[in-house]
């Protein structure tokens, strides 16, 4: 019994050796894999039959798929999955230490242009579309105010912070107006946000309009500033999934991009990475519960720090066909970079952050001041009114 038993273990692990073999060649070339081309590279002291007898065994155990009797196999989502596992701690696969210089030199308080520039060089560097949670970065301030005609009854306002946010909204026009106008209507949100250069230019109904502009907009980033129940997440990257063969069929890739413009699912996977404090990865059917598309996908995600707390998380999502062991390290040393580089700036800056809470609303006495200024604004518009009529 006991050589029986030892005799099944060593089956088990060539078997699993052969699968993992498989797994890495197809990744690497994308094509399907028969018994010669395994044999040939890397498993000389198998026969071409002892390996078929696996792929059989592998084939009825859902690992591996066959598209002609012929042809050789391509492993399945439980294939990757086991791939993936097998070599999540696995750290022999170097990367260069200077791959991600660029974000270690970044000396700024702009917290969330740092983040989303960080996102931006992962993505580039994966070839995988990228997204991250983050806290909310306290004392940040609105800097510049841009509005935009779209047509003759809507105008988009582009509101920029200190720390580099950049929120859009939609305000209503009563009529249509000229660039002239909207060129002046900045004029008076410079002069209210910085107190220089007071516009004298305005017409009675421009600076009316000016100023119940400016109220709406800073009450509504000051409220919803205030009011922070779900991470901000950043996202970027998906036109590089187009140079993938995976995501070639139009169904497939838009099976991945409902995934990755569902920020709630997104959020669920980065709350579930940052709660469990270590690399996480879900491939193909794993995603099943975050998406109502067949998941053919995967999505890589790792925590990030700020004084070794992890404060958020980033995600890699590409198709299932990836180099999970070069991911994963690439992963941790950009987890490594972006923490370090976060907790510097954060500290000589002195920037304090806070995470989503339902049940706190963030009033500052400085929010506190800024909405009394603009119920005081509101007041005088409404006096106004009544002069005029």
């Amino acid at each position: 019994m006991k050589s029986v038993a030892i005799k099944t273990v060593g089956k088990q692990d060539r078997e699993k050796r052969v699968l993992l073999g498989l797994t890495d060649y197809y990744i690497q070339t994308g094509r399907p894999v028969g018994s010669n081309t395994l044999k040939e590279t890397g498993f000389g002291d198998l026969s071409s039959a002892t390996i078929r007898n696996y792929f059989a065994h592998l084939e009825e155990e859902g690992y591996l798929l066959q598209s002609h009797s012929s042809g050789g196999r391509v492993p399945t989502d439980l294939a990757y999955q086991l791939y993936a596992h097998h070599y999540k701690d696995d750290h022999s696969t170097e990367i260069k230490s200077s791959t991600f210089q660029s974000l270690k030199n970044f000396e700024s308080r702009e917290i969330s242009l740092f983040l989303q520039e960080a996102a931006e060089v992962l993505s580039k560097t994966s070839q995988c579309a990228v997204f991250m949670s983050a806290p909310r970065f306290d004392h940040d301030f609105v800097v510049d105010l841009k509005l935009v005609a779209l047509d003759a009854s809507r105008c988009l306002c582009i509101i920029v912070t200190d720390f580099g946010v950049v929120q859009t909204e939609i305000l209503y026009l009563p009529a249509k107006i000229s660039s002239f106008t909207v060129k002046r209507i900045e004029s008076y949100f410079h002069w209210r946000l910085t107190g220089l250069g007071q516009p004298d230019h305005l017409e009675p109904e421009e600076e009316a309009l000016s100023q119940s502009f400016y109220n709406e907009l800073m009450l509504r980033y000051i409220i919803g500033y205030s009011n922070f129940i779900d991470e901000d997440m950043y996202r970027t990257g998906f036109s590089r999934l187009l140079i993938y063969p995976d995501f070639q069929e139009t169904t497939l890739l838009a099976s991945g991009l409902s995934l990755f413009e569902n920020t709630h699912s997104m959020r669920l996977l980065m709350r579930e990475c940052k709660s469990h404090d270590c690399l996480k990865f879900w491939i193909g059917q794993q995603l099943v519960p975050y998406t109502s598309t067949q998941p053919n996908c995967s999505v890589i995600a790792i925590p990030y720090y700020v004084n070794n707390k992890a404060v958020g998380a980033i995600g890699l999502l590409g198709p299932t066909r990836l180099p999970y062991r070069w991911l994963f390290n690439l992963l941790r040393l950009f987890s490594d970079n972006v923490s370090e580089t976060l907790t510097r700036n954060i500290y000589k800056f002195k920037v304090s952050f806070r995470q989503p809470d339902k049940s706190v609303l963030y009033l500052q006495k400085e929010e506190q001041r800024l909405i009394g200024q603009s119920r005081l604004m509101l007041l005088e518009d409404k006096r106004r009114e009544d002069e005029q009529e």
